[in-house]
This record gives C-alpha cells, sequence and structure tokens, in this order.
C-alpha cells in the first residue's frame, strides 16, 4: 500500500482510511471539512489500495457486477495496518467509502486497536456480512453507519440488498450496546463520497470528546 500523512504528525488522535485514486483526489477537501466539524487537530493516515476487491474483502465472493470477483485479502491489509497503531498513546480510529467501509466494520471484529468505525456508505451488501457480525462481537464502542436513500433503488440484486442489510447491521450493534447511529444521506452511492466521509469520522471523534 502507498502511504499518504496529513495533519499533526503528533496529534494523539489518528485516523485510518483505506483509499483509492479517487478519495485521494478529494481527501484535502474532506480532512478540511473533519476538522472544520471538531474543532481539533488529528493525523490522518491514508492508505492507498492496490487491488480494491481483493485487499478489502474479508472473504472470497464471486462478481456482483461486471466480471471481477472478491478476494479474501483483507487480513493481509490489517496486518499492515496494524504496523501503523503502534503507539499506545494515540487514539486511533479506522474508516473509509464503500468497500473500504464495509473492510472498516471487518477489522473493529478482528481486534482492539479502533476505538471507533467511520463506515460511510459501506458495501454491507457483500455476502454473509450481516451473518458474521450476528455471530461475533464488535470491538470498536463507537460505530457510524450511513446509506444515500437511493442506493437500494437498483436492479441489480444482490446490491438491492443494501438497504435491509445496513438496517440489520445497525440493530445488531444497538442489541450489543455500542454507541451507534445510522444516518441517510440524499442520493445514490457516488453522490459526495468526501463530505459522508467526512461526516463518518466527526461523529465518532465527537463521540470520544463526550
Amino acid at each position: 500500500m502507498d502511504v499518504f500523512e496529513f495533519g499533526n504528525v503528533n496529534a494523539p488522535v489518528v485516523l485510518i482510511q483505506l483509499v483509492d485514486e479517487h478519495d485521494l483526489e478529494f481527501i484535502e477537501k474532506e480532512i478540511a471539512l473533519i476538522r472544520e466539524n471538531i474543532g481539533a487537530d488529528f493525523r490522518m493516515i491514508a492508505l492507498k489500495v492496490r487491488d480494491w476487491n481483493k485487499d478489502l474483502s474479508p472473504w472470497e465472493a464471486p462478481p456482483v457486477f461486471g466480471k471481477e470477483s472478491f478476494g479474501d485479502g483483507a487480513e493481509a491489509t490489517l496486518n499492515e495496518i496494524s504496523k501503523f497503531c503502534l503507539d499506545s498513546s494515540k487514539t486511533y480510529y479506522i474508516g473509509g467509502y464503500s468497500l473500504a467501509g464495509l473492510f472498516a466494520l471487518w477489522a473493529a471484529y478482528q481486534c482492539n486497536l479502533f476505538t471507533g468505525v467511520a463506515a460511510a456508505s459501506p458495501s454491507i451488501w457483500f455476502p454473509g456480512f450481516t451473518d458474521y457480525m450476528k455471530e461475533h462481537e464488535i470491538n470498536s464502542r463507537h460505530v457510524y453507519l450511513s446509506l444515500g436513500d437511493k442506493e437500494e433503488k437498483t436492479r441489480n440484486p444482490v446490491m438491492a440488498t443494501v438497504g435491509d442489510k445496513i438496517r440489520t447491521a445497525y440493530d445488531l450493534l444497538i442489541e450489543q450496546n455500542v454507541d451507534c447511529i445510522l444516518e441517510w444521506n440524499k442520493g445514490n452511492h457516488f453522490k459526495d463520497p468526501d463530505i459522508r466521509t467526512s461526516n463518518a469520522f466527526a461523529w465518532v471523534l465527537k463521540r470520544r470528546r463526550g
């Protein structure tokens, strides 16, 4: 993974975000929005994923659109991320958009490194993921979930389940006494990802101060 760092390297709060080329185009705007929203300093480590469908997928799954299937590279990706979370004096948060948001959720089930999860429009339709959530407990105290109000209105039968799946995910986390919110945004999956991701991180950061 390619590493891009922003903000104050000495800040006590570190945000970890998995990104692609498109995310990097808007990352500075996103960071500015987070800082404006919370009024505090932080360090952002943006890790550029090289193979999106493989490196962020917790297990193999067949193609949902196009011909590219999903791999099982999430464990290796999390091992790499953990190298950036070695300072016990820091507080770490993980987040991302789309499949990176799903990865952030999955990562919080695997370890206790992250105080909060910022999952903006996560690919919660991923086969078997809500079943996995039913059988395990998340290790993060604060979880932000969001979805566009048009995302479930698609002809793709797998992706059309995203609305029901995120409602299920929210209910499961609430039942486990996790501090969680599900926010609905206007538009489809591709509308304002930088704004949605900034809102996700801002929410979990504010919960820390509360």
